[in-house]
């Protein structure tokens, strides 16, 4: 059983194991710092991501670099038009004593990989969410637990949209971050191409155990938050909703839909770990403000004015932030 002196001793050695983490999934990982730190922060506040990138980005091989390091299990479900929510949950079959026997599906599993998720129905869209939310699968009247750790990565293409569908915005708030991949620069691409050109894969370390994992996500839920941040949070959140009192003016300009508090939940959750991981033992509404255009962007609506101005969610966004005190 893992125990320390003090909450202050654990948050010390949880960013040791953090460094040490990074310096693993680096040995694979060439570039894309900012979406493993995210991964990481939505793991360890128990949220979800949804990963957005074009092909070649190395998305499927981080998240089973992080996984290998860390020690969970990873399962690959490619979301396909054909596929079917018994695909992804389990079914039930008769066994050899003709009777029903639940088989279960890809889902159980420690970190879930949900691959270019928009190319599936609604309907098995829609399957995911009790397990996002409850963390459980309920099949012919029985809830079945999910593993614990449980995390669910899903990847969207941004280009050939033709036969995808769009993820309904009850899906998308599931998700506590939506990240972005960007090309990498051009010295980081050279590094990319000759670590992976000679058929010498590195192989990560484990370098965290299950237990680990479970504690450093309990003590996250016990970092104090001042009374400032939680109304920062809410503020940020609530002025997003148009034909509000509390509404931004670029809110009735510009929304069409505002986030809901769900959004305020997972700012003040992120902004945990992130001041956690910047040396700091109680979030501040700088560690807000560094994570709120991913915890946000995902969760408001842009209306047909927006569109006309092009005027780009992550700039209504930047603007709240320096309006909103």
């Amino acid at each position: 059983m893992i125990q320390y002196a003090s909450d202050k001793d654990a948050v010390d050695a949880f960013c040791d194991k953090y460094q040490t983490l990074r310096n693993e999934i680096s040995k694979v990982i060439v570039a894309q710092d900012d979406a493993v730190k995210k991964i990481l922060i939505t793991i360890f506040s128990r949220g979800h991501v949804l990963l957005i990138g074009v092909p070649g980005l190395a998305k499927t091989l981080m998240i089973t670099t992080i996984a290998k390091a860390i020690g969970l299990t990873c399962n690959r479900i490619q979301f396909t038009p054909d596929l079917m929510p018994s695909d992804i949950m389990g079914t039930e079959i008769l066994d050899e004593n003709r009777k029903f026997k639940f088989v279960k599906g890809p889902i159980f599993a420690n970190i879930i990989l949900a691959d270019e998720i928009n190319r599936t129905p609604p309907k098995t869209q829609s399957a995911l969410l009790e397990a996002m939310q409850e963390r459980s699968v309920s099949m012919a009247g029985t809830t079945y637990r999910l593993p614990d750790p449980f995390f669910v990565l899903a990847t969207q293409n941004p280009i050939e949209q033709e036969g995808t569908y769009p993820l309904p915005e009850a899906q998308l708030d599931r998700f506590m971050f939506n990240v972005y991949l960007d090309y990498p620069s051009f010295n980081e691409e050279v590094d990319i191409v000759k670590s992976t050109i000679n058929g010498k894969m590195v192989e990560p370390q484990q370098v965290m155990e299950l237990d680990e994992i479970i504690y450093f996500q309990h003590l996250l839920q016990r970092i104090p938050v001042a009374e400032n941040v939680y109304q920062y949070a809410v503020k940020l959140s609530s002025c997003t909703r148009p034909d509000t009192d509390g509404a931004h003016a670029w809110a009735h300009q510009y929304l069409a839909w505002g986030a809901g508090p769900r959004c305020s939940q997972n700012l003040v959750i992120a902004a945990k770990c992130h001041a956690v991981l910047n040396g700091k033992y109680s979030p501040d509404i700088d560690d807000i403000k560094a994570i709120a255009h991913s915890v946000m962007g995902h969760r408001i609506v842009k209306n047909y004015r927006a569109e006309a101005d092009n005027i780009h969610i992550n700039t209504i966004i930047s603007r709240l932030i320096d309006d909103i005190k």
